[in-house]
């Protein structure tokens, strides 16, 4: 083998597997957003950096996906009884450069943290509902 098809061979191993990890993040996002009660959500934890993700209503959890990752378990578990909706309002010239355009940021309260999602409003206006109909705390068999 010659010495200068080196290099050819170490960028085309380098490019198929960049090729092959973009597939399957795209096949976990896919994957994700096909189960039922899933929406695209940004997340600022305490007015940290704003991530891309997936948000999942369970029965008694929200769950929270990294979008940038090949893990199956999901990064921020939140107890349904423990959000407080905050309320919703407009990204400020900051959060504009760091959030998917029209979108509301959300704000949440999580055992006196903190929580801030990215999304559009139909998926507040999910969550917001889904918040609301879980049952009140000291009533109900799940709490």
């Amino acid at each position: 083998m010659d010495d200068s098809a080196l290099p050819f061979i170490v960028l085309a191993a380098l490019f198929l597997l960049l090729a092959g990890l973009l597939c399957v993040l795209g096949v976990r996002r896919f994957v994700l957003r096909r189960t039922l009660g899933t929406v695209d959500a940004s997340i600022s934890m305490a007015s940290g950096p704003w991530r891309m993700g997936v948000c999942r209503y369970q029965d008694t959890e929200l769950e929270w996906f990294n979008l940038l990752s090949l893990s199956p378990v999901a990064k921020h578990r939140f107890t349904r009884s423990s959000l407080e909706l905050q309320g919703r309002r407009a990204p400020t010239e900051a959060e504009r450069t760091k959030v998917q355009a029209d979108v509301v940021i959300v704000e949440l309260l999580y055992l006196g943290e903190s929580v801030r999602f990215a999304m559009d409003f139909s998926a507040y206006a999910g969550l917001a509902a889904w918040l609301e109909a879980g049952p009140v705390v000291g009533v109900g068999t799940w709490r």
